[in-house]
């Protein structure tokens, strides 16, 4: 015979201020939690979504990275002559050559500054990746020293705005456009010519091409054809794994986001478990009363589970609210694949909260468990004569 749920309603009701603290606590502690999975959610997000299903990456074997990989102009030139490569408006293959160089620039808020990917590129960049558009100045003019920004970059390193100038090695480098990566981590580069930054950094080859085939079904040939050329000794996967690979430099993140959300889950768990032995303490009458007039001890277990999965739900729906403030919060760290900065927007998507909610619910149902079992195998008699 169940317990009707107004009981279990009422006993929160009438410990208004216990159920109130408890509340609190717990959803402080998922607000903390949520932030973590919201940092993680938002670097991946941000380097995930800069590859895609349709282009095709070409590195040197073994490289893990751009900034370790180089392919010959040799290379560059027969892979740009292979059929099934799609064409842009004028008729060109839409193959990008590209250098990804690490320049050392100081930050606003940290003059040893930090390190930025400096992409070269050529017009097919811009073909091939269409959602990137400039959003202030210009974009730079080719075999010069000009360079375009990233909107986010310009926002935490010095010297990067519009008509800005700045040193790196021999070389001066002027700032004349900043441009929107749209969440992509682009957002965390500074584009310039490939031939010019080849030039002054004395780097003869480039670290990868980029490739948009006409179809799915070239797409395939184009993989075979590159890898069975014994001439290029070259690797090629789509964009969208290798970025989804560059993920692995995350793994100091991953380590805090677990090791926090583990101990959260376990301080959910006791400040439950301990306003559920206070309850049941204050109320082994009541129970005793419920199970002389018939409720079984399976009943009384799972009332008292169900209020401790109800309070602990509770706290992490206001857990949730406490940390929406921190959603888009803009900010950035360092991937260790790459060794570079990578700008992020914390991002507390569906399945971060419907996850945070579920480990709450978790954190309940545990929390009430071991007190719920302490007062299903209480005698009847001993707990009558409680005062």
């Amino acid at each position: 015979m169940a317990i009707p749920l107004k009981y279990s309603y009422g006993n929160l009701v009438s410990r208004r201020v216990s159920t109130t603290i408890t509340v609190f606590g717990i959803g402080v502690v998922i607000a903390v939690m949520i932030s973590m999975l919201a940092l993680y959610n938002g670097v991946k997000t941000a380097i995930v979504s800069s590859g895609s299903a349709e282009n095709l990456i070409v590195l040197r074997e073994g490289a893990l990275t751009e900034s370790t990989s180089w392919v010959t102009r040799d290379a560059y030139k027969i892979i740009r002559s292979l059929p099934g490569i799609g064409r842009d408006s004028h008729g060109e293959p839409l193959v990008s050559p590209e250098l990804v160089m690490l320049f050392k620039l100081p930050k606003r808020d940290d003059p040893s500054g930090s390190n930025v990917n400096v992409r070269g590129v050529t017009p097919a960049a811009f073909e091939i990746r269409p959602y990137l558009r400039i959003v202030d100045g210009r974009i730079f003019q080719p075999g010069t020293n000009e360079m375009i920004v990233s909107r986010r970059v310009q926002r935490r390193f010095s010297n990067l705005e519009i008509g800005d100038s700045f040193s790196f090695g021999p070389r001066t480098w002027k700032v004349v456009g900043a441009f929107d990566g749209k969440g992509t981590s682009f957002d965390s580069e500074i584009w310039a010519d490939a031939g010019y930054l080849g030039l002054s950094q004395k780097r003869d080859a480039y670290s990868s091409v980029l490739i948009r085939p006409a179809d799915s079904g070239t797409a395939a040939s184009i993989i075979a054809t590159i890898k069975g050329d014994n001439r290029l000794k070259l690797q090629v996967k789509t964009e969208l794994k290798y970025y989804q690979e560059q993920t692995s430099g995350l793994v100091g993140i991953i380590i805090l986001v677990a090791f926090v959300t583990v101990f959260m889950v376990i301080g959910a768990t006791l400040g439950t478990m301990n306003t559920m032995f206070a309850a049941v303490a204050s109320r082994k009458r009541e129970l005793a009363t419920l199970r002389a007039l018939g409720f079984r001890r399976s009943a009384i277990l799972v009332t008292i589970v169900i209020e401790s999965a109800v309070l602990s739900l509770l706290g992490g729906g206001l857990g949730l609210l406490l940390a929406l403030p921190v959603n888009g919060i803009s900010t950035g760290t360092t991937n260790f694949q790459t060794f570079s900065e990578v700008a992020f927007n914390f991002r507390i998507s569906p399945a971060v909260a419907v996850f945070a909610l579920a480990l709450a619910l978790v954190a309940g149902i545990l929390g009430g468990l071991l007190p719920a079992l302490g007062a299903a195998r209480l005698p009847i008699t001993t707990a009558l004569r409680e005062v």
